[in-house]
């Protein structure tokens, strides 16, 4: 339409300034344009239906929930004059928000805590225009009063957050991009793929599902090009929850038309009213799903991921996040899509390769996915965001309570000064932390660095922490040793082992504390001799007793060493099989999102059953009604009618039709022609059959027992599609035209 076409060159060229005012018109001219002047940030009216003489078009935007203004003409003007009054888009700026940090943090904690987003690190110049055409829409020229009506109101909460969330989209945008996908990427991503391997594609800001649609069709046409036949999953995830209803939808505008071809038109979608419906064959491939992408699990085993114009909202900081999120997402060699005015920051090169500049597509690179998923637990808000308030005297219970940083201060000085040298270390013994001074007793091995305790404890302390911590492994419970040497040269240092099991709430693993407790000073007391012994025996006995010290010590080594290269390659076994299981968890941990997802969408196909429900609910009462109607009618008719279906078995009768034929209530349902009438009939089964063979009505004169004459009518029974379905035959009695003395039916 002319109008929309106005009103988006309108928004592109004048983008905050632009303004779009619908009013009285047939159909839904303008609706397409008013919502890309709402994008671009732009203000929109609509005239109301009381004052509209036609209010198709207002109505339409109105709808669609473009419309920030829904005044009649007069008050319409009054609006514009009070908005070109206003200073300039820069200036207003620079005033609403020089020196307001404190208050957009206040913005950011309302919203975070409406939607639990966190616009921080959005780009501040795209928050900062929806917030001053909140503002303009509200009448307010401060941003300290509308930070007020923000906390009065959530309305205006709401309001904002769906402003925030710019919704631009359309079908098949950029369709050189598609036609690349086609020539280059999905060649690629067919490959040996074998005929049960879906393709999967996400979408992240799908918005309203155009984008994931169009993807859904265009892999649709391709493989049908190819003539194969491969599965295709594609997800779409946005944060906004009316957008993704839409979606799922999947009903749009009459003015799609102008981005989608005829022929695209015809095999995709199918008229409703008020505009076009995709196929369910396409919708059945699409799921939609709302999700924070930078907080929410993020899909796996991608083929490709398509985030076009998102990136360019997103301030540098959060494009590094979520860039390693999409390679995570990916299979090996999978593409990453992204808008043309975009591009891939800092490590983003590193991990992709750029394969097409002009559409600008990239492919994964085989290296580790740079990111971390965790949750920050705990975390308290910042209060710099808060509104002032007065100072007020600590009370008692304040100063009872210690700052954070000066307790973990304190627990510092303790560890290092009090707290005896220890180490934590889990169920392979690998060291995870460390307290105190532990190089008494603990050293780099050498050959490969290795933090496993066992290979760094020094000599004098393998044997013991290996017992100790197999006896507290076993038993679960803390075990100790005193008197333990260490083996340093001329010095033998004693120390005191102590090993605790223990295990996180959280992931429930077990660890060990172990703790080293060494007294200065002290040494192993070495042996004495007999005072009474002579210098020979004395020297005699020694060398017994080193001869079987030496003997039971190279025996315990030797089977010492055996026990250690059976647990390592014990351990080695259970890495492995610990590899495998993570790598099964995060097989477990993707069918969880599938199943989710799948559960939304058999939500959404719960609620179309539960509409095609009540329609067949409402057809049922219709039936019931018409039945009742036709019940009443046949009743009350004073002709003798009976109704007969295609193996001539009544189906109904009227009461005068019982009492001409000699019916009764357990001739329902049998068939005519054995039954015993009051009307003798030779020929009515023939007569039954040429109607319903020739579609003719026949009409014949019969007479009944006692000697009266009928006319005797067989019409064929018609449904709604026109089929012969049986026969109607209705009797009038034609005695009273016959006259008296009248005997045979063929006299007339």
């Amino acid at each position: 339409m002319p109008i929309d076409t106005f009103f988006c060159s309108l928004a592109e060229d004048q983008s905050a300034n632009s303004i779009g005012v619908i009013l009285s018109g047939t159909a839904n001219d303008g609706t397409l344009g008013l919502a890309s002047i709402k994008d671009n940030a732009g203000i929109t009216f609509a005239q109301d239906s009381n004052s509209a003489k036609y209010d198709g078009m207002p109505n339409s935007a109105i709808a669609s929930g473009v419309v920030d203004y829904v005044l009649a003409p007069d008050q319409i003007a009054q609006e514009l004059l009070r908005i070109q009054k206003q200073p300039s888009e820069h200036k207003f700026h620079d005033e609403a928000f020089d020196g307001k940090e404190r208050l957009m943090k206040d913005v950011f904690r309302l919203l975070k805590s409406y939607s639990k987003v966190d616009f921080v690190d959005y780009k501040v110049a795209t928050i900062q225009r929806r917030i001053l055409r909140r503002m303009n829409i509200n009448h307010i020229d401060d941003l300290r009063d509308y930070v007020k009506l923000l906390h009065r109101t959530q309305q205006e909460v709401e309001a904002l957050y769906r402003d925030v969330l710019i919704n631009v989209t359309s079908f098949f945008r950029n369709p050189e991009v598609f036609d690349t996908l086609q020539k280059i990427v999905y060649p690629q991503v067919l490959g040996e793929r074998a005929p049960s391997d879906p393709v999967r594609v996400w979408v992240p800001g799908c918005s309203t599902g155009e984008e994931t649609y169009s993807h859904a069709i265009s892999l649709v046409e391709t493989f049908s090009d190819l003539r194969i036949e491969v599965p295709i999953q594609i997800f779409g995830t946005d944060l906004s929850e009316n957008a993704i209803q839409k979606a799922r939808s999947g009903i749009y505008k009459e003015s799609i038309a102008n981005e989608v071809s005829e022929v695209r038109l015809r095999r995709f979608f199918h008229r409703v009213p008020g505009g076009y419906q995709i196929s369910k064959s396409i919708r059945d491939m699409c799921v939609f799903a709302r999700q924070n992408v930078f907080s929410d699990p993020p899909f796996s085993r991608m083929d490709l991921v398509s985030c076009r114009n998102v990136l360019i909202y997103l301030s540098p900081v959060l494009q590094k996040k979520v860039i390693p999120i999409f390679h995570y997402a990916l299979k090996t060699n999978g593409f990453l899509l992204v808008g043309n005015t975009e591009g891939l920051l800092g490590s983003g090169a590193e991990i992709f390769d750029l394969v097409e500049r002009r559409c600008r597509i990239y492919r994964k690179k085989a290296v580790p996915s740079p990111v971390t998923f965790g949750l920050n637990i705990g975390a308290p808000e910042s209060t710099e965001g808060r509104t002032e308030k007065p100072h007020r005297p600590p009370k008692e219970e304040d100063l009872a309570k210690t700052p954070a940083d000066v307790q973990r201060e304190a627990d510092r000085l303790l560890l290092a000064r009090y707290v005896p040298s220890a180490v934590v270390v889990n169920d392979e013994l690998d060291i995870l932390q460390s307290r105190g001074r532990t190089s008494r007793y603990l050293e780099l091995p050498t050959g490969r660095a290795s933090l496993n305790l066992l290979k760094m404890a020094r000599s004098g302390l393998l044997y013991e922490l290996r017992a100790l911590i197999d006896k507290a492994r076993k038993n679960s419970i803390p075990v100790s040793k005193d008197g333990i040497a260490i083996e340093d040269g001329a010095e033998r240092p004693v120390v005191r082992l102590e090993v605790i099991p223990f295990r996180t709430p959280a992931q429930d693993q077990r660890h060990f504390l172990v703790l080293f407790e060494g007294k200065e000073g002290e040494k192993a007391p070495e042996p004495k001799p007999a005072a009474r012994q002579s210098a020979r025996e004395i020297g005699d006995a020694k060398d017994v007793q080193i001869s079987q010290l030496k003997q039971e010590l190279a025996s315990t080594k030797e089977y010492l060493q055996s026990i250690i290269e059976a647990q390592e390659a014990t351990n080695e076994e259970l890495q492995s099989a610990n590899e495998e299981i993570q790598s099964g968890n995060e097989e477990l941990q993707s069918t969880n999102e599938e199943l989710q997802t799948s559960k939304e969408e058999l939500e959404s196909a719960n609620e179309e059953l539960n509409t095609v429900n009540e329609e067949i609910q409402h057809r049922n009462q219709q039936l019931a009604q018409l039945s009742n109607d036709l019940i009443n009618i046949l009743n009350s008719a004073t002709i003798p009618i009976v109704m007969l279906d295609e193996d001539l078995h009544i189906r109904r009768f009227t009461p005068e039709a019982e009492r001409i034929f000699g019916f009764s209530n357990h001739d329902m349902g049998k068939a005519l022609t054995h039954l015993s009438l009051n009307i003798e009939i030779p020929q009515l089964e023939r007569w039954m059959l040429d109607v319903m063979r020739n579609v003719t009505m026949k009409t014949e004169q019969v007479r009944a027992r006692d000697g009266k004459p009928y006319k005797l009518r067989i019409t064929p029974y018609r449904t709604l599609e026109n089929k012969i379905d049986g026969v109607v035959i209705t009797v009038l009695d034609i005695s009273d035209l016959l006259g008296p003395g009248t005997t045979s039916p063929d006299s007339q």
